[in-house]
């Protein structure tokens, strides 16, 4: 008799991430997953401790990934680095555009959040860029965030569909009209 074939957890894991890239958050359950990895239930019963633990796993590939998008856009010296955040958050939601929904568009109502770290990031950048406070730095940061939001969820949600020339425009201005209500009327 052949042994039997071993699922992995990193293949259940990654089988589980290209599900939500494919179709969302929605029908995310063990049975799916076995089915696309073609075994039965157990290895993910085997490998977590249950569904939910599969969940935050597949929550924090994501967000790492989204973090490499981040870090692309940095390192393509297209925009100042701020910026480049900004650019980053948006062409994530456009170009992983379910990974971005289980991140940044679902019910978080009574979980604690914690500083993240693209937050924390940009509050310093903020800080340093334009000589303000830590509270300012967050205000500011949270205004400007606020509004790349909106266009990042226009995108996720083929809502609207802008050239990115536009949308670099838009957080240009945005971060313009901020810096100048915060910045200089100090």
């Amino acid at each position: 008799m052949p042994p039997k074939i071993k699922t992995t957890k990193e293949q259940i894991i990654s089988t589980t991430l290209d599900f939500v890239r494919k179709h969302g958050e929605v029908g995310l359950n063990a049975r799916n997953i076995a089915l696309a990895l073609n075994c039965s239930t157990q290895p993910i019963f085997s490998n977590f401790s249950g569904l939910e633990e599969l969940q935050k796993t597949v929550m924090e590939k994501a967000y790492d990934l989204y973090l490499e998008f981040l870090e692309k856009e940095v390192k393509s010296n297209k925009y100042p680095i701020y910026k480049a955040y900004g650019m980053g958050y948006i062409r994530f939601a456009k170009e992983e555009s379910e990974l971005f929904k289980l991140l940044f568009m679902c019910n978080r109502r009574g979980e604690i959040h914690a500083p993240s770290v693209d937050f924390e990031n940009s509050v310093k950048l903020n800080m340093e860029n334009n000589g303000l406070t830590e509270e300012k730095a967050r205000l500011f940061h949270l205004e400007i965030w606020t509004a790349v939001h909106g266009i990042a969820t226009m995108l996720a949600t083929s809502f609207l569909d802008f050239e990115w020339n536009f949308i670099s425009d838009m957080v240009s201005d945005v971060y313009q009209g901020l810096k100048l209500r915060h910045v200089e009327s100090k």
